[in-house]
């Protein structure tokens, strides 16, 4: 999985992606600090796998895992070039979600580009800059349709989306808000539209109002009912907390994380509310030379799943064997799972859930 971080200039983009990727970005209090994208790949916090661990003393581990790419902070303007903008952008194009950091505190020593602190205006200015970048490439890719349609009609029918598109992208409204045919939703994914993405906002606190304040903060309350209108998602995090998790130990960290009221990181967070907004389980391998989780969408059949592994494993399917985590966890062995009847053969209709762990039967 891949995520996009965008927001205005001085709202703690790179604070957050240094703390939760440990990657040493550039961060300071002036806009564009950033140039070049900063990226960074963090393990999918995952218990499950030490477990598996344990029972199979495996030569390896190895997570799922999630990239992370931090652009420089977009202005207005931005679709067409200001702040370096339009280069901003395209670093952007392939992620898979958008995290759009907004800023929710006050503080007179850090730069607001917009001269005050209005996260709605905020989320305007940037979900506009994207729009305006996408209909670009949909103007584009519609002039092509037009030329192709002169002489194959199955063009005109793409043109008749694109239109409707651009219709809608003019009229304010992100790619992801149209409804499409299937037909019409694997036009859209070529594109690579930025506004198609799915967003999380993540709504950038002072700690005492992440802490203890969240109700009394009015400008995450008004990222809220924007998220819920856009169907998006939405976490509360503190940056420079987080900032300060990203220095301790792990036992020094589990120790803050208790005394303030959290069970997790604003990464573990960030990963569950991804996982949850893209629709993702993860299923799990394991054996003496590896203990591995993957990530695949939900509703995915086991061949699919197998093929996550390797394309021959989906090619020459035969079946799946397979066994819940807990299941596997409780009994303390494979063995045991199969003594009792718990390991169960599913074929190719069979739709993968999350903590299913799998040994995949093949033929090639």
């Amino acid at each position: 999985m891949k995520l996009g971080i965008v927001g205005l200039p001085n709202v703690g983009k790179s604070t957050l992606f240094n703390a939760i990727t440990e990657a040493g970005a550039q961060s300071a209090n002036y806009p564009f600090c950033t140039i070049e994208p900063n990226v960074g790949v963090v393990a999918v916090p995952d218990d499950r796998l030490c477990r598996l661990a344990e029972i199979y003393n495996p030569a390896k581990i190895t997570p799922a895992v999630i990239e992370f790419v931090d652009i420089a902070g977009l202005v207005r303007g931005a679709s067409k070039g200001e702040g370096l903008g339009n280069k901003f952008l395209s670093h952007i194009r392939e992620v898979d979600a958008v995290v759009h950091v907004v800023r929710c505190f006050e503080n007179g020593d850090i730069i607001h580009v917009e001269g005050d602190v209005n996260p709605a205006r905020d989320i305007e200015i940037i979900n506009l800059e994207l729009i305006f970048s996408d209909m670009e490439q949909v103007a584009r890719r519609l002039d092509k349709a037009k030329k192709s349609a002169k002489s194959d009609k199955a063009f005109a029918v793409e043109a008749a989306f694109l239109e409707r598109l651009t219709a809608a992208l003019e009229s304010g409204k992100p790619a992801r808000s149209l409804d499409c045919t299937a037909e019409e939703r694997e036009t859209l994914s070529q594109l690579a539209l930025l506004s198609a993405k799915p967003v999380i906002y993540a709504c950038n606190l002072s700690e005492s109002d992440f802490t203890g304040g969240l109700e009394n903060n009015a400008g995450y309350a008004a990222v809220r009912e924007i998220a819920k209108a856009q169907g998006a998602g939405v976490l509360p995090i503190c940056a420079e907390l987080e900032a300060g998790l990203a220095e301790m130990s792990g036992e020094e960290k589990a120790l803050f994380l208790s005394e303030i009221g959290l069970k997790q990181t604003g990464l573990d967070r960030l990963i569950q509310e991804c996982y949850s907004l893209l629709g993702l389980v993860s299923f799990l391998t394991a054996g003496a030379p590896e203990v591995r989780a993957w990530t695949i969408a939900k509703g995915t059949k086991a061949p699919r799943a197998a093929g996550k592994i390797h394309t021959d494993f989906e090619r020459g399917f035969i079946r799946a064997e397979v066994v819940a985590y807990d299941v596997l966890a409780e009994c303390g062995s494979i063995a045991a799972a199969k003594e009792k009847g718990l390991v169960q053969s599913q074929g190719k209709e069979y739709v993968m859930q999350d903590g299913d762990v799998v040994l995949f039967r093949f033929n090639v």
